[in-house]
């Protein structure tokens, strides 16, 4: 794999934090609001990472969601590279089994061309959505491909993005455009160059694959959580460099929500595990408001299910959301923390970010 720098994937840790903290921005639509205000957020949400520091700004691929505004991580992606100008930007991820490989290395390569040296490409295995729904997303004549084609998939994907399929493969005359950007380094050397790949997991498959390829993997502990340290664990026992990367790279997705009040982060995260309870139930909604979630009157079933969700989820004062973070990459050994903070209200989602920056004394720019 060419043209992805190791720089771009490893961070610099800011302030006082252990290291590097990014965005996980799943475009959330609380009721009351549209998907309208949810993409506003986003900029303003992604001009505040870039501002106080944060490494990277990633959006994932989600269908058939009213309170999830990512259907379409490669336009969201321009949208933000046109707002912003230093943060890197990508994919949390693609869903590769729901695209055609030469589909995401046009959309990645226009993403490339834009903003050069500041995209990422993170792919998924799971499709994202129901099993429906990811038939409405493929041709007929590919609904068979899923999650076990995937390395077959990721494969043809590198080509193409490297544009470097060997003579005689019935892909060799066919290019993705825009292609590896052409860069002059220093000395007039020429050198392609094109988004780094990401693998992105919630059980062992795709640590093992990332493991095995030599790329950066990012787990999703997020909702996932037990299986966190035994994907890493194998990641990193799986793990061959590579000409992206000498020794593994991980990180980890991350659900933690500031608020400047403990009660607050407590409403906001009842509201956030009403919807997650909702959606594994078949019925995907708009996020509700912490006043429908205080009404709501949980079953044992249902009540356990809201306590196993919300003790991964990292909430309270900076402070606390702060030790809860640091503790979390003690535990886990992850090289980067990617935070979602989910609430109902953008301005409250905003307003985390702000507080964990504090926390760690980000630079304020």
């Amino acid at each position: 794999m060419g043209g992805s720098s190791v720089d771009e994937i490893r961070g610099t840790a800011q302030g006082t934090a252990p290291v590097p903290l990014s965005v996980l921005d799943l475009v959330t639509v609380g009721a009351g609001h549209t998907a309208t205000d949810a993409l506003r957020t986003g900029v303003a949400l992604a001009r505040l990472a870039e501002a106080r520091g944060f490494h990277r700004y990633w959006v994932a691929e989600h269908h058939s969601m009213p309170g999830v505004a990512s259907s379409s991580p490669a336009v969201i992606l321009a949208h933000l590279a046109a707002h912003t100008e230093r943060i890197r930007l990508g994919s949390g991820g693609v869903m590769l089994p729901n695209h055609a490989p030469l589909v995401i290395a046009e959309q990645f390569g226009t993403l490339e061309a834009m903003a050069p040296g500041r995209i990422d490409l993170g792919l998924g295995r799971a499709p994202g959505t129901d099993g429906a729904t990811a038939a409405a997303l493929r041709r007929a004549d590919h609904l068979s491909e899923g999650a076990d084609d995937f390395p077959q998939q990721l494969s043809e994907l590198t080509r193409f993005l490297d544009d470097d399929f060997p003579d005689g493969h019935p892909y060799a005359r066919i290019h993705a455009v825009p292609g590896p950007v052409q860069a002059t380094a220093p000395g007039g050397v020429q050198s392609a160059h094109r988004p780094p790949v990401w693998l992105l997991g919630s059980s062992g498959f795709s640590a093992q694959l990332a493991g095995m390829l030599g790329l950066p993997f990012a787990f999703a502990h997020h909702f996932s959580a037990r299986n966190t340290v035994p994907a890493l664990d194998l990641y990193r026992e799986s793990f061959r460099p590579s000409a992206v990367l000498d020794a593994p790279y991980a990180l980890i997705g991350v659900a933690a929500l500031a608020t400047d009040e403990e009660r607050e982060a407590r409403r906001q995260v009842r509201a956030a595990a009403l919807n997650m309870l909702r959606l594994r139930m078949g019925r995907p909604g708009l996020v509700p408001t912490p006043e429908e979630a205080e009404a709501y009157a949980f079953s044992a079933m249902e009540q356990e299910f809201f306590e196993s969700w919300t003790a991964n989820v990292v909430h309270g004062t900076a402070d606390e959301v702060r030790s809860g973070l640091d503790a979390l990459h003690k535990r886990t050994g992850a090289d980067e923390l990617m935070i979602t903070s989910n609430a109902h209200d953008g301005a409250l989602r905003l307003r985390s970010y702000e507080l964990i920056a504090q926390a760690y004394d980000f630079p304020a720019s």
